[in-house]
Order: structure tokens, then sequence, then C-alpha cells
């Protein structure tokens, strides 16, 4: 994540938040993160830096005709600094700071067989209770791990699985020879 996605973003919840705006912006943030994502030709036209700025603004003030001003403000400044091929992470970083607003953790659960949605569902209950914060999991399968867990909040990392396990193992034989 770059900074600047993160000034960007912050910059527009600080201006939804002022005018109490934020579900509104936000419907329309998602709709047109959602159509930049769904749309090869719209993505690419956005991040060709052979097209004129003005070209870029005309076309998008035409696809959010009658929307949220401060939207559409947002839009057109980064069109004018050149980053309105970057929405799609300004988008992101702009979910992470919502979530985290609403206390929202995000984790990626990864296991070396596929969890069942009750284990799944068990596991993310056993993290809501020890943080005290809603959860939202997603989950990845690497057989490598050979058994166990591993979850990864951000830049945190708990590693308990097997994998993890002989590494720490192999590091501290090798430290004691």
């Amino acid at each position: 994540m770059a900074v600047a996605h993160r000034v960007y973003a912050e910059a527009l919840l600080e201006a939804a938040r002022g005018h109490n705006e934020v579900d509104a912006v936000r419907t329309e943030f998602d709709d047109l993160a959602a159509a930049v994502e769904e749309s090869e030709e719209l993505r690419d036209f956005l991040r060709n830096p052979q097209i004129e700025s003005q070209t870029k603004r005309s076309v998008l003030e035409s696809l959010l005709e009658g929307g949220n001003p401060r939207f559409v403000n947002f839009v057109r400044l980064l069109v004018e600094k050149g980053r309105i091929g970057e929405l799609d992470e300004v988008h992101d970083e702009w979910e992470r700071l919502l979530a985290r607003e609403a206390r929202v953790l995000e984790l990626e659960l990864t296991t070396a067989i596929e969890l069942s949605d009750a284990e799944a569902n068990g596991i993310v209950q056993q993290i809501e209770q020890a943080s005290g914060r809603r959860v939202v999991a997603s989950r990845t399968v690497d057989p490598d791990i050979i058994g166990g867990i591993v979850v990864q909040a951000g830049s945190q990392l708990l590693d308990a699985s097997v994998r993890g396990r002989l590494n720490q193992l192999r590091q501290e034989l090798t430290a004691r020879s």
C-alpha cells in the first residue's frame, strides 16, 4: 500500500464524514470500483497515460452525473493528480479505513486442508471473543504447512502450523550447535 493511497482515502473519509455522507460516498465508491474491476476497457482507459486528463475527467463526470458532490470532486482530484489509474488501490485503502473504524479485524486463515464452514466459523468466533472485535476471515489452503493453521492479520502473523514448528525446532538446534 502506497502512502498516497492512504492519504487520498483519508481525505475522502474526512470530507464524507464532515458532511455526514459516509454511506452515500461508500456506495458510489463501491459502484465505481466494481465497474472498473468488471470492465477491462474502462480500467485500461483510466490507466492509459497517453489519454489526456481532460478526456478521462469528461468520461468519469458523465458516468457520475448526479452523484454525490464530495465523491465527484474526489474523482476529479484523482484525475488531476494523475492517480485515477490507481482507483482500485485507493478503494482498498478506503475499505481498510472503514473497517478499522468499525473495529473489524480482517484475517487470512491458511490451513493444510480445506476447512468446513463450521470449523472456520468456530475459529472466527474464538478470535472474536479474544479480540473483542468483529472478524472477517478469508481462507486459503497450503498443503506445505503440513498441518495446523497460520493466521495473518495485517503485518502480524501467528504460525501454529507443523511447518512453522519444524522451522522453529531447526533454528533452535542450529543455534545450540
